[in-house]
C-alpha cells in the first residue's frame, strides 16, 4: 500500500508516496519497506529501537518525539492509538462495513457476548463473536489467546469477518484492550456494563484506573446498557452522555427481572421494560444469568429484534461452556464448573447456586500466580459466606509456589468457622472433593471455567480439563 494512502493525512512525512509492505511494533518482525511503530510498553520503549529497525530495512518510524531521524520518521500525538488506524487502513477499514456491539465489566462479559450473537444469529444475522474462550465467524471457530486481540490481528479478523459476510460483531471489550487502543477506530452501536470488581490490578494499579479503562468504551458508542445495580454502573449511567438505558435484576430500570426462580436445571422469571412484561424460561441459572439475559436483551432490542423473536432463541439455549456449567457425573451430587476467579464472581455463583441445593454446597478454587496478590484473602472470605466446606488448591500457579499463593489465600479465613482442607495437586482436590460429596451436595469448581489447560513456571503448559477429571475419577468413587 502507498504511504500516502495509509497515512490517510493523519500525519505530516516529507517521504515521498512509497510503497509500505507492512506494519508492525514488534522489533522482530520488521522486514524491508515496512512500516515500524515505536511504541513504549511495560518492560520496553519502541523508541529507543528506532534507528536499528531503519537500518533492518524499516521504510520509515513512528515516533511521538523527534529521534534526530529526518525525513525518515513521522511523529505522531500517540503512537500506540495511531497504530489501530494504521492498522485499519492497511485492511481497508473492515470495522466500517459492520455493526458492533461491545461489552466490557469484570463479570459477565463471555456469557452475555454470546446470548447476544445466538439471539442475532437465530434472526438471520452472520456475527463474529471475539472473545475469551475464542473466536468466531459465523459456525467457525478461530483460537484465541487474548480476550481482546492485538491491533493488528483484530483487523485482520474484522476482515475475514467482513469478507465472509457478517454484518454484526459482538465482543468482550478487555480494560487492556481499552487503554492499549488495541480496538482501534472501532465503534459500537451498543455498549453493554456488567459490574466493577476487583481485578487486574497488578496493571492499573487501583480500582479508580480500572475504571475509568474501562469507561472509554462509553466514548466511542451511540447507545449504552448498564448495570445500575452495580455501584460503578450507577457512576456510569451519570457520567455518559449518549444515549442509555440500565438494567436491573435487583430493583427497577429501563429493563428489569421480576418474579425469579431459580431450579437447578434453569431459572423462570419475569423481564420488565416500560409497561410491559414478558415471561421467560431458559436453561440457564442464577441470579447472575438472569442479569445477563436482561443486558442481553436489552441490546437485541436496540439492534431491531422484537422480544417474541428473542424469547423464542433461548426456548433451548444452555448456555456457555465453563460458565455455571453442569458437569454429568451420574450421581446423587451435582458438579458444576465456573470461571469465578474474582472475589465478586465467587460470591455471585455460590450465592445462586446456594439458593437450590438440597444438601451441602462446597467450593473448590485457587488463585492465579503472578497476578494481583491483595485479593487472595478476599476470595477466601467470599467464598466462606456462602459456602459449607471449602476446598483450596492451585489455579494457574505461572512463576510463584502453589503453597505459597495457598497460604495468603488461607489468610482470608481468619476469623471464619467454615470446614477446609488444602490440597494443592488441583486433579486430587478434585477426587478429594467428589469423595467428600454427599447426596444432594453441589461441589462447585471455581476458576478455569472453559479452561483446558493449567500454567506452570517457565510459561509451561499442561493440558487440564475439569470436564475429562471429573469423568476419570468416577469409577475410584466407590472404591475404599
Amino acid at each position: 500500500m502507498l504511504l500516502y494512502k495509509l497515512l490517510e493525512g493523519k500525519a505530516e512525512t516529507r517521504l515521498p508516496d512509497i510503497e509500505i509492505t507492512g506494519l508492525t511494533d514488534n522489533t522482530q518482525n520488521v522486514h524491508e519497506g515496512c512500516l515500524f511503530v515505536c511504541v513504549k510498553g511495560g518492560s520496553f520503549d519502541g523508541h529507543s529501537a528506532a534507528e536499528e529497525m531503519l537500518q533492518k530495512g524499516a521504510a520509515a518510524v513512528i515516533t511521538e518525539r523527534d529521534l534526530g531521524l529526518g525525513d525518515r520518521q513521522i511523529i505522531v500525538d500517540n503512537s500506540r492509538k495511531f497504530y489501530g488506524e494504521l492498522c485499519a487502513a492497511w485492511f481497508g477499514h473492515p470495522e466500517k462495513g459492520m455493526k458492533f456491539i461491545g461489552v466490557t465489566g469484570t463479570n459477565g462479559k463471555t456469557t452475555i457476548t454470546n446470548v447476544i450473537k445466538r439471539l442475532l444469529t437465530k434472526n438471520g444475522h452472520k456475527v463474529g463473536l471475539i472473545g475469551t474462550i475464542q473466536n468466531e465467524i459465523g459456525d467457525r471457530i478461530i483460537h484465541t489467546d487474548n480476550t481482546t486481540p492485538f491491533v493488528y490481528d483484530l483487523m485482520r479478523l474484522y476482515k475475514e469477518m467482513a469478507d465472509e459476510g457478517c454484518d454484526y460483531v459482538v465482543m468482550e471489550v478487555s480494560s487492556f484492550g481499552l487503554v492499549q487502543y488495541r480496538i482501534g477506530p472501532t465503534h459500537f452501536e451498543t455498549a453493554v456494563f456488567t459490574n466493577l470488581t476487583q481485578d487486574h490490578l497488578d496493571y492499573h494499579g487501583d480500582m479508580e484506573s480500572y475504571y475509568q479503562a474501562k469507561r472509554m468504551l462509553f466514548d466511542i458508542c451511540d447507545y449504552a446498557v448498564i448495570n445500575t445495580d452495580d455501584a460503578y454502573g450507577k457512576r456510569l449511567y451519570d457520567e455518559v452522555t449518549c444515549e442509555k438505558a440500565s438494567y436491573s435484576c435487583c430493583g427497577r430500570g429501563d429493563f428489569y427481572a421480576d418474579a425469579i426462580k431459580l431450579r437447578a436445571d434453569g431459572t423462570s422469571f419475569w423481564l420488565c421494560t416500560g409497561e410491559k412484561s414478558y415471561q421467560l424460561s431458559v436453561h440457564m441459572t442464577g441470579n447472575f444469568n438472569v442479569a445477563n439475559l436482561t443486558a442481553s436483551i436489552a441490546a437485541g432490542l436496540r439492534a431491531g429484534l422484537t422480544m417474541e423473536q428473542m424469547i423464542s432463541a433461548l426456548v433451548d439455549y444452555t448456555g456457555v461452556r465453563g460458565r455455571c456449567e453442569v458437569i454429568p457425573t451420574g450421581r446423587d451430587f451435582t458438579v458444576i464448573c465456573d470461571y469465578a476467579h474474582t472475589p465478586d464472581a465467587i460470591e455471585n455463583i455460590l450465592s445462586s447456586v446456594k439458593e437450590y441445593t438440597k444438601g451441602r454446597l462446597m467450593c473448590l478454587f485457587g488463585c492465579g500466580g503472578n497476578r494481583d496478590r491483595t485479593k487472595r484473602p478476599k476470595m477466601a472470605a467470599a467464598a466462606a459466606k456462602y459456602a459449607d466446606m471449602l476446598i483450596v488448591t492451585s489455579d494457574n500457579p505461572r512463576d510463584e509456589d502453589p503453597m505459597e499463593i495457598i497460604e495468603e489465600i488461607l489468610t482470608g479465613l481468619e476469623g471464619t468457622s467454615v470446614p477446609y482442607e488444602v490440597v494443592a495437586d488441583r486433579k486430587e482436590a478434585i477426587f478429594r472433593g467428589m469423595k467428600l460429596a454427599e447426596p444432594g451436595d453441589v461441589l462447585v469448581l471455581a476458576g478455569k471455567g472453559h479452561e483446558d489447560y493449567q500454567i506452570l513456571p517457565g510459561g509451561v503448559h499442561i493440558h487440564m480439563d475439569e470436564r475429562e477429571i471429573v469423568k476419570e475419577w468416577l469409577p475410584y468413587l466407590d472404591v475404599e
